[in-house]
């Protein structure tokens, strides 16, 4: 019998795609409201470069947080069920990775907002093309 390795990632993913939906709560509305309005510094400082990047506000991306990464064997994939712990490579309490269109660009921790999950951004990724 031949054993054939598959990578296994566990990857919770949500996407943004495009305008944001009214926030049920005044909490979440407030966050989101302050989020939008708030640019970094660099870019209030420059005239004309925040009102440039205006035009691509609407474009969707894909955003993924990569909790850890777990290779199996298939036999083993196909033995899990509802309950089964699947081991990751990472440890609690190390960052975890932040994709933009699985490109890599930040690294961070996992924080609980009410009963929701979150990550607060610890380290911007810089990648030289």
């Amino acid at each position: 019998m031949t054993q054939i390795p598959a990578d296994v990632a566990v990857t919770p993913a949500f996407e943004d795609l495009g305008a944001a939906e009214p926030a049920s709560d005044p909490a979440t509305a407030a966050a989101d409201a302050r989020a939008e309005h708030a640019a970094p510094a660099e870019a209030k400082g420059v005239g004309g470069l925040r009102s440039s990047l205006l035009a691509v506000h609407d474009v969707p991306v894909k955003v993924k947080v990569v909790l850890g990464r777990s290779r199996m064997r298939i036999e083993r994939l196909l033995e899990l069920e509802a309950g089964a712990v699947v081991e990751l490579d990472r440890r609690v309490g190390e960052p975890v990775d932040v994709y933009v269109n699985d490109r890599l660009i930040a690294r961070g921790e996992v924080v609980m907002i009410d009963s929701s999950l979150g990550v607060t951004l610890t380290e911007v990724v810089r990648q030289d093309s």
